[in-house]
């Protein structure tokens, strides 16, 4: 599925150093403000141990995870909604994404210049949301603007402009669209506003190595990820048993890294189902909620339109039970219907029309 999540912040904060690190890739990682100008992208693969377990009983001839894009965005500075820096570019480039990782710097080094000549990430945090909400605020300005003439002439639209109001005094109140309370049929009128946000976010701390056990508190009444963007730039120079070593020696059982991918991977709302035979063990990328047609026709759009039914079996059982084998032989292989509401890690065969 082609969803994407930006990696956003002030410059200086640790921005492409981080992605280096998640996509293995050179971008340029230099010191001084608009290093990156534009977006590096890099799809990532997903961590996952119940991929790697089912190769392992299956032993197929290739094995495909999950994987989920991000994209390196400008750094963002103060005055960015008016153009400042690289604002347009960086707004521009944002609202492409579906959803935003915000790093926030929390290590101290001398050596690298912050925007504002101090760490302060409750600061850093706030001026990010302010540019946001002002890029908001414009774009809703206009919306309300253009509803307020359709309205005269077509009653249907009174309730899309009655939202279109709230969202505007919520946005003037210092707050993100995606906390105002909405019903179903206000949902989808904010995904066609096209807010900055309104995007799922998350935050990832940069911290110094030994900050990694720290408590960080909340920024934004969140708790964010805390990565130390050096180690895990290291750590991917490094050869399997040589990470290994380096991680037991400060004390992590795995890459800070697993821990952001999963989570940018259900931001944006995905889930995965496997595949699993002789050719290849896969994960299949799904949305949360879809059903056993519409997972079909992410391997083909032949399976969806011809489905007839899914042998479902859970992940737990396939391993519980030795297989595919095991579960038909204790009656754990099901038969679903078009119904059906994936699980994550359900494990299925389709049956369909040609």
């Amino acid at each position: 599925m082609a969803l994407s999540i930006g990696i956003v912040g002030l410059p200086n904060v640790g921005k492409s150093t981080l992605f280096t690190a998640l996509t293995k890739s050179q971008v340029e990682a230099a010191n001084y403000p608009f290093a990156t100008i534009e977006p590096n992208v890099g799809v990532v693969p997903v961590p996952d141990a119940r991929i790697d377990k089912l190769a392992e009983m299956v032993n197929p001839k290739r094995t495909l995870p999950a994987t989920v894009e991000f994209v390196d965005i400008a750094g963002l500075v103060k005055g960015a909604s008016e153009g400042a820096g690289l604002g347009n570019q960086f707004l521009a480039n944002i609202r492409e994404t579906d959803a935003i990782v915000e790093v926030v710097r929390f290590f101290s080094d001398e050596n690298v210049i912050h925007v504002d000549g101090k760490v302060d990430p409750q600061s850093d945090v706030e001026t990010i949301k302010l540019e946001l909400i002002l890029a908001d605020l414009a774009t809703m300005e206009k919306t309300v603007s253009r509803l307020e003439k359709e309205g005269k002439k077509d009653k249907t639209v009174v309730p899309k402009l009655a939202f279109a109001q709230r969202v505007l005094a919520h946005l003037e109140n210092d707050h993100r669209a995606r906390t105002i309370e909405m019903n179903e049929d206000e949902q989808e009128y904010l995904r066609e506003f096209h807010l900055l946000t309104a995007k799922p976010m998350l935050y990832v701390a940069n911290v110094d190595e030994d900050q990694l056990s720290s408590d960080l508190g909340t920024v934004d009444g969140m708790t964010p990820i805390p990565i130390c963007a050096k180690v895990e730039y290291d750590l991917a120079e490094l050869d399997a048993q040589e990470s290994a070593e380096y991680l037991a020696a400060i004390g992590l059982e795995e890459p800070g890294l697993n821990t952001l991918i999963r989570e940018a991977y259900r931001l944006l709302g995905l889930q995965s189902y496997f595949t699993a035979g002789e050719v290849e063990v896969r994960a299949w990328t799904i949305p949360i909620g879809a059903k056993a047609p519409q997972a079909a026709g992410v391997i083909h759009t032949d399976f969806e339109r011809g489905f007839i039914k899914a042998e479902v079996m859970s992940y737990e059982d396939y391993v519980e039970f030795g297989g595919e084998k095991g579960c038909r032989d204790v009656g754990k292989l099901r038969l679903e219907g078009k119904e059906y509401v994936m699980q994550d890690g359900d494990i299925v065969h389709f049956k369909f029309n040609v």
